[in-house]
């Protein structure tokens, strides 16, 4: 005789879900600070977010990662420039209107990292087709 097992929905920390939405986990509402999020209400959020959501993603404060992604820059980047809280939209903006010296560092560097990694891939893509291209004259 098997037994019939109920399927129990996965579920998950309030930062892992906040990560996953974009948004500054200390600015979401307690409630979802407190309880824990199944793949479901996850799925939900995204599908149709709530107003507390949509006000979150459009004014902030965001997250590091958010706030790099706006500002052009990684997060590393904001650290050695000294932004190390999370940021409201209207503040980022202000940081991109005064455009200081360390932004627009770290925005070169960001553009430097990018074409070096475009550059290692294709250098990796066309060593996998002369290697398929031996292979296949081998054979």
């Amino acid at each position: 005789m098997t037994s019939l097992k109920q399927k129990t929905s996965q579920t998950m920390k309030p930062a892992t879900a906040a990560k996953k939405l974009g948004i500054y986990l200390d600015a979401a509402p307690t409630s979802f600070q407190e309880g824990v999020v199944s793949r479901e209400e996850l799925t939900a959020l995204q599908a149709e977010p709530p107003q507390w959501l949509q006000e979150l993603r459009q004014n902030g404060p965001h997250p590091r990662p958010v706030v790099a992604a706006k500002l052009g820059t990684s997060i590393a980047g904001l650290a050695r420039g000294g932004v190390t809280e999370a940021l409201t939209t209207a503040e980022i903006e202000a940081i991109k209107a005064e455009n200081p010296l360390w932004l627009q560092h770290e925005r070169a560097n960001q553009v430097d990292v990018r074409k070096e990694t475009a550059r290692i891939k294709a250098k990796h893509e066309k060593e996998a087709a002369e290697e398929a291209a031996k292979e296949s004259q081998g054979k």
